[in-house]
């Protein structure tokens, strides 16, 4: 039941946000949502008190790609090229789906809000899977063992939250996944041990 609950959450936020990048968010209307998520109105308003609601989700919609990416990752791929992988996907999920506007109107709001901060929610599942491939990387020997993982996690969406933050004062005018790919292994590149063994 809970699972079927949290499907149900995840289409919602899906449906919103492929609408806010094609319509823009004010042209965007909560009976378009509950259309293009195939729910119902109730469905909608127990989950999202309005539209405005929606725009903290965005964190839903990374978690959602971070778990559906795990899936499709080579599990003996090297744990260290797995983050590289994740943040790749990530920033180009940004690129091709994600108004800028509106994820520099989330970056602000995380900035002022007196609530839930859930770009810093260490219970994410965005969380956990970069901790568990942290701790993967560390048994393997392909990651240093002077961090703890769920401080390498933590690590890690710092330089991800920088970016996406640097590329939003810069109005989106460079490809995100692009400037990904050459700054995060210099910024991650000490995690890396010289030698990683294969297993």
């Amino acid at each position: 039941m809970a699972n079927k609950k949290n499907k149900t959450k995840k289409k919602i936020v899906a449906a919103a946000w492929r609408l806010f990048y094609k319509n823009g968010y004010d042209d965007t209307t909560v009976d378009a949502i509950i259309k293009e998520a195939g729910t119902s109105k109730g469905t909608f308003y127990h989950y999202f008190n309005g539209k405005d609601s929606l725009l903290s989700s965005l964190s839903y919609l990374f978690d959602d790609k971070y778990e559906e990416l795990l899936k499709e990752m080579d599990p003996d791929m090297n744990s260290f090229d797995k983050l590289l992988y994740l943040n790749r996907e990530l920033f180009h999920l940004i690129d091709t789906s994600v108004s800028r506007e509106l994820l520099a109107s989330l970056y602000s709001s995380q900035l002022v809000t007196k609530g839930e901060k859930h770009l810093l929610d260490q219970n994410r599942i965005y969380y956990r899977i970069l901790n568990d491939i942290a701790a993967e990387g560390q048994q393997r020997g392909q990651i240093r063992k002077e961090m703890a993982s769920h401080e390498i996690a933590k690590t890690y969406a710092l330089c991800e939250r920088g970016l996406i933050y640097d590329w939003c004062i810069h109005e989106g005018s460079y490809s995100l996944r692009e400037y990904g790919e050459k700054m995060m292994p210099l910024f991650l590149g000490a995690l890396r041990t010289e030698n990683p063994s294969s297993n």
